[in-house]
C-alpha cells in the first residue's frame, strides 16, 4: 500500500518521531509524518492537521550505544603467573 509523506516540525530540541494515519476506509492511503515531541509527551492519537487517528511508528536501528569503554577482562583466574606454574592453568587458561 503507497504511503504519503508530510513533514511537521515544532521548535525546540526534542526527539523526532515518525507517525502514520491509521486508514478507516478499504483504498485508504496511509500518511506518515514526523513530529519533533519531548520524551516526556504522550503519543499523539490524532493527526494534528486533519484530526485522523495516527499511530506512532517504530523503527529499528543500527548502531550501538556506548557510553564509555569498559577495563579488559583479567585473563584466567588473574594470579599472574605463567600458565605452566599456575595450579588452574587447566581451568583458567592463565598466560
Amino acid at each position: 500500500m503507497p504511503v504519503a509523506r508530510a513533514s511537521l516540525s515544532l521548535s525546540g530540541n526534542m526527539a523526532t518521531y515518525v507517525y502514520e494515519t491509521i486508514p478507516q476506509r478499504a483504498g485508504e492511503k496511509r500518511l506518515r509524518f514526523e513530529v519533533e515531541q519531548s520524551m516526556n509527551d504522550a503519543p499523539l492519537t490524532h493527526h494534528p492537521e486533519n484530526g485522523r487517528p495516527v499511530r506512532r511508528v517504530i523503527f529499528g536501528g543500527f548502531g550501538v550505544m556506548k557510553t564509555g569503554a569498559r577495563p579488559p577482562r583479567p585473563r584466567g583466574c588473574g594470579c599472574g603467573r605463567r600458565r605452566e606454574e599456575c595450579e588452574h592453568a587447566d581451568a583458567c587458561g592463565c598466560n
